[in-house]
């Protein structure tokens, strides 16, 4: 920066005093000078040693000094400055004081200390930031201080007990836990009305008491879990196969833990109150054991029985299974979701149905006794009787578009009857029982795995592309006739048929699947001719059929004439 030439000599202060008495208005005063070397240390205070004072050119400049260290010593240099205009690469922001507090800055030229005024010469007297001395004040607050100790011992106490009480609450819940491992005891056979409302325990030994999943739900201690091993990953959440720790022992429960983000609060938490509700309860429903708010983690958690078999279409795409496998897939598949869409529980008391929304093969879990378990409500819905038609409306076109209903590919739903949401789901289960079939050895020839519709649309199709197969072409998997030679394969050929009607009203309800899939477990050799429950009924609503298949192919028509009569009894009833 070029120095002023208005002075250019070193001015006494008798000269000062007459410069400002006659010129009231003259611009700032400075010291002016290049960059000197000085004794300046950078602490306490000091002066320029500067010899030039300066009127800067213009009003709105104030002075400024720079003080410098570098690998001979100390520098200063002082000059005017336009506040306005950045300094080597800095603005200037303390420069209405009238004393020159010194403050690092990083300049163009490296770190240096910097300090701007606006009275005539301030920038002759340096301040470097005060060392820290004892003044009278110091006692006081020592006062202070240690008149609050015994507020400081008490907030640690505090926290020392709530540690405490963590601990123990945790070893106290691993004990319920132990208690209640040792008291469960399998179950088999049917539900009758306690069992309803009881927990329904698993071949795998992989679940909990329902009294510790009910304490679970509200408790604010998380469960000391061990994540173990990613098993699945969907479009809200990933499943985690996990070690549910005993703090008394070493042992551990495998559960399973699914992980939503805290983005996903909503599919978290509609999943959470349908799992919460204990009618839900059955064998070939998920069997829940509580929910957590991870704060630390920011997730949210649902903890599960954990089923090695993995899902079902898992399952199916490494094992060709057996016509028993069939039977027992199929008609637990079937029993988990008439359980799901009944109004009522075996004992008579009422239950509010709910419908999956979601039904396929990859959110239908093996268990260990090859029978099926439907899992992931994170759409599921309950058809409360509180639900207004706008409520229903607002449900959205959800679900998976290859399984789909036609008439939710085509929004085209009858919301002023909640039955029509049950018969979606009743398609979705005929889709899943077609890729059961397909993959077993009573059919003939066995080919590789693949979902409902297969080629004929893309591996994750569009809602579109289903409409042409589904609405446009009225396309459905494939039924070979060899599937038929097979008695028992032709009924449930004839089922999955009905179940995927076009029409959502000729859609079998999942109660007639149920049981008519239960009377080919029963009756393994031959096929029915009537209800199991038939003999209940009064003498003038039975309808004696007997029929005779033959040995060689049998039409699916002839099958559907066969089992109708059974299936409107059993409805009827």
């Amino acid at each position: 920066m070029a120095k002023p030439e208005t002075i250019q000599r070193s001015i006494n202060s008798t000269q000062l005093t007459w410069l400002i008495q006659f010129f009231p208005n003259i611009q700032t005063l400075c010291k002016f000078c290049d960059v000197d070397l000085s004794s300046c240390s950078g602490t306490g205070s000091c002066t320029s040693n500067c010899s030039i004072t300066a009127i800067c050119d213009f009003f709105n400049e104030v002075c400024v000094a720079i003080w410098r260290k570098n690998e001979t010593g100390f520098s200063i240099e002082t000059l005017c400055h336009n506040p306005a205009l950045p300094l080597y690469g800095v603005m200037l922001d303390d420069y209405n004081s009238s004393t020159c507090l010194m403050k690092e800055r990083n300049t163009t030229g490296g770190m240096a200390l910097v300090c701007s005024c606006k009275d005539d010469e301030c920038n002759d007297e340096l301040q470097f930031a005060p060392l820290w001395e004892p003044t009278p004040e110091d006692p006081l607050k020592f006062v202070i201080l240690v008149s609050l100790l015994p507020l400081l011992l008490m907030v640690v106490v505090v926290v020392g007990m709530f540690c405490w009480y963590r601990t123990y609450r945790q070893r106290q819940l691993s004990q319920e836990w132990e208690s209640s491992i040792k008291k469960r005891k399998p179950m088999a056979g049917g539900l009758d009305c306690s069992d309803a409302c009881a927990i329904m325990m698993d071949d795998d030994r992989s679940d909990s008491s329902s009294t510790l999943a009910n304490n679970l739900n509200h408790n604010t201690e998380p469960l000391p879990i061990e994540l173990d091993l990613l098993v699945g990953k969907g479009r809200f959440a990933q499943v985690y196969k996990a070690k549910l720790n005993q703090t008394t022992s070493d042992q551990f429960e495998t559960v399973a833990v699914k992980i939503f983000p805290y983005e996903e609060y909503a599919s978290w938490k509609n999943e959470k109150d349908i799992f919460s509700n204990t009618d839900l309860r059955h064998e070939n429903i998920l069997h829940f054991l509580t929910a957590e708010e991870r704060k630390v983690e920011k997730q949210y958690w649902l903890i599960t029985a954990f089923h090695p078999r993995g899902n079902l279409q898992e399952y199916l795409t490494r094992h060709v299974i057996s016509w028993e496998e069939l039977q027992g897939l199929s008609s637990s598949l079937a029993r988990g979701v008439a359980h799901l869409h009944s109004d009522r529980l075996p004992c008579g008391r009422p239950k509010v149905p709910i419908v999956h929304r979601d039904l396929k093969s990859s959110n239908i879990l093996v268990k260990n006794d090859l029978t099926c378990c439907v899992c992931d409500f994170g759409l599921g819905l309950c058809l409360d009787s509180s639900l207004s038609v706008d409520d229903l409306a607002n449900s959205g076109q959800v679900g998976t578009a290859r399984y789909m209903a036609p008439e939710v590919l085509e929004a085209r739903l009858n919301l002023e009857n909640i039955e029509s949401f049950k018969q979606t789901d009743i398609y979705s289960m005929a889709l899943v029982l077609w890729e059961m079939t397909s993959r077993c050895e009573a059919i003939g020839e066995v080919k590789d795995y693949e979902p409902a519709y297969g080629s004929k649309v893309r591996e994750h199709p569009c809602v579109e592309s289903m409409k042409d197969n589904v609405l446009r072409d009225r396309s459905r998997p494939e039924i070979a006739d060899s599937w038929l030679t097979h008695q028992g394969v032709a009924v449930i050929c004839a089922t999955i048929k009905e179940c995927w009607d076009h029409d959502p009203e000729a859609r079998l309800t999942a109660h007639c699947v149920a049981e008519r899939l239960l009377e080919l477990e029963d009756e393994p050799d031959k096929l029915s001719s009537r209800s199991s429950s038939a003999e209940k009924l009064p003498e003038e609503q039975k309808v004696p059929v007997e029929v005779e298949i033959p040995e060689e192919q049998v039409k699916i028509s002839e099958i559907q004439n066969i089992i109708a009569v059974d299936c409107s009894v059993s409805d009827h009833k």
